[in-house]
């Protein structure tokens, strides 16, 4: 499972640092949108592939 952590915060509800979970990853007509769980599984976000890049770091 892929795991992110925010560079900045994001969107006033999550800090920076926070950890998230890819759960799916989805391309339609050439547009790519992931949704993240937090670590505890209690919040999900909807992103675009340039959110994902502009505001997450990959955990290795």
């Amino acid at each position: 499972m892929k795991r992110f952590i925010l560079k900045r915060d994001f969107e006033d509800r999550f800090k920076k640092g926070t950890k998230f979970y890819v759960v799916s990853e989805s391309e339609f007509i050439g547009v790519k949108e992931y949704v993240l769980r937090t670590q505890d599984l209690e919040h999900r976000i909807v992103i675009s592939e340039a959110e994902l890049q502009k505001n997450f770091i990959p955990m290795n």
